[in-house]
């Protein structure tokens, strides 16, 4: 990977008068910054549907783009919804806080008012759309319109078991008593991707890359568990078996009960890991790099029996390593991974990062403990590798200033010799920024010195989280030339060539006429 550096923001994050970030006018506008700033990457959350929680890492899809993101402005200008009609609906009127209850209660129906006229105009091209994707879109579907059908429930409190089991007699049964919901749904994953696919390639024409975040694991209210059961470890009923967390670590002492299905990777291996490079594929169609969320479960993971309350009663058992990541290198050579490899640090993890040869994570937050020498410290960093501020799990830098031990936040000001003329968030990032890291990526916050009002995610804790916003016109010139100035300064951009100013050719002198 080439030396350069890139900002963490998610779609949601950005400004907006619609309640929530958008693929619209905001998206455009920080790709111009990121492009004055100097920068290459722009790192996102995933992009899939939200469900209970909020939380991008629990989709019902590996595959669906968030309807949410879908920007109402530019429906208007494909003559899909008018003026008056988007502004008839309530998203919130806090531009710093997402209101999600207002957007599930509001967002479709202005979608449903969308596909109204939009069905008719683009008919040919979701007829395409539907070809193209239909490896996942048709289940999706049919999923998402049988859990309206069923209040929301999980598939798995569907009252037809038949459906809950897929009998081709009962996908058939309401694959015809739901087929305008089913469109619905079709319908907004075109308008995500068509939106999403502009945005993209305008980001390339300025020279800026996508880094998408792919989950490890698949949230049990998914079509993803539902549609294909047969790789995940579920019993006779299609009930989880044990589920996926963490053990007791620096964010919980109960460790994280995610709640997710496990593979069934003996399975998923005799298919030849078919269902690995599907969804890699489809997620190479979205980014230009991938950060694998919680490598270390590839080397081995957490598991937890079925029904316990805490991750604590839970045990390690061996992932399939190389076996997959090798599959995949081979299948995806255009993609650059990125080894989210932090937590519990074993020797089998170090041994599979080495072998992948995936750049790993360093996170400045974690490398000031007064009490332990870190492996974070920049000193320590080789060139193959990525330094965090921190990630959206982390506080944001005057929040962990404020939370963390003073003597923490005393080595890191010695460390790094910081100072109240530069301030404390631009000296860390000097820190990070100026290390042999290949890439440096930290959070939009800590370049506009926000406090831990601004934090994306509090691990452990439900509620209050995905919902951080960005003012409109946080993200100006100033902060681009000033940051423009610092990535220059330390080699992870290129300085702009000079205008060259056309010459123009002489004007022609009219001819003198003579006098007579």
């Amino acid at each position: 990977m080439k030396r350069s550096s890139g900002i963490l923001m998610p779609i949601f994050s950005l400004p907006s008068p619609h309640g929530i970030g958008t693929l619209g006018k905001a998206a455009y506008e920080f790709i111009d910054f990121l492009k004055a700033a100097g920068q290459t990457w722009w790192q996102i959350l995933p992009l899939g549907p939200t469900s209970l929680g909020d939380s991008p890492y629990q989709s019902p899809s590996t595959f669906a783009g968030n309807p949410y993101f879908i920007d109402p402005d530019l429906l208007a200008e494909d003559g899909l919804l008018t003026e008056a009609e988007i502004e008839k609906y309530d998203f919130g009127d806090d531009p710093e806080q997402v209101d999600y209850g207002l957007l599930y209660q509001n967002r479709y129906k202005m979608l449903e008012r969308a596909a109204a006229r939009g069905m008719k105009k683009y008919e040919e091209e979701i007829a395409a759309f539907r070809k193209e994707q239909a490896g996942w879109l048709e289940d999706y579907a049919l999923y998402m319109a049988c859990k309206k059908h069923f209040d929301m429930l999980c598939w798995l409190d569907w009252p037809d078991k038949k459906l809950r089991m897929r009998d081709p007699a009962a996908l058939e049964k309401y694959r015809s008593a739901l087929k305008e919901e089913i469109d619905l749904q079709v319908f907004m994953q075109f308008l995500f991707f068509k939106q999403w696919a502009a945005l993209r390639a305008y980001a390339h024409e300025a020279g800026i890359k996508i880094f998408g975040d792919m989950p490890l694991y698949m949230a049990l209210d998914s079509a993803d568990v539902w549609a294909a059961p047969q790789f995940f470890l579920l019993d006779e009923e299609n009930y989880p078996v044990k589920v996926a967390g963490v053990p007791p670590d620096y964010f919980s002492e109960d460790g994280q009960l995610w709640g997710n299905p496990l593979y069934n990777y003996e399975v998923m291996e005799k298919d030849g890991f078919g269902w690995w490079i599907r969804r890699v594929d489809g997620a190479s169609k979205l980014y230009d790099a991938i950060r694998f969320d919680h490598f270390r479960g590839l080397a081995s993971y957490w598991t937890v029996p079925y029904g316990e309350k805490t991750a604590k009663t839970g045990k390690w058992e061996k992932g399939p390593g190389m076996k997959l990541v090798g599959v995949l290198k081979g299948w995806f050579p255009q993609i650059q991974f990125i080894a989210e490899d932090l937590g519990v640090q074993t020797p089998d993890v170090v041994e599979l990062l080495e072998d992948s040869g995936f750049p790993g994570m360093k996170v400045l937050e974690f490398a000031f403990d007064s009490k332990e020498e870190s492996s974070y410290l920049p000193h320590m960093y080789e060139h193959n590798c990525v330094c965090y501020i921190g990630t959206h799990d982390n506080d944001t830098l005057l929040g962990w200033k404020e939370q963390a031990l003073e003597a923490d936040v005393n080595k890191a000001k010695c460390y790094l010799g910081l100072n109240e003329e530069e301030g404390f968030s631009w000296g860390v990032i000097r820190g990070g920024m100026s290390s042999v890291a290949d890439l440096f990526v930290t959070q939009m916050q800590d370049y506009l010195e926000l406090g831990s009002e601004a934090r994306i995610n509090s691990p452990g804790i439900a509620g209050g989280n995905w919902r951080w916003r960005m003012l409109p016109g946080a993200a100006d010139e100033k902060l681009a030339e000033k940051l423009f100035a610092m990535t220059l300064m330390f080699g992870r951009c290129e300085k702009p060539a000079p205008e060259e100013k056309e010459e123009k050719e002489p004007e022609e002198e009219a001819p003198v006429k003579e006098e007579k």
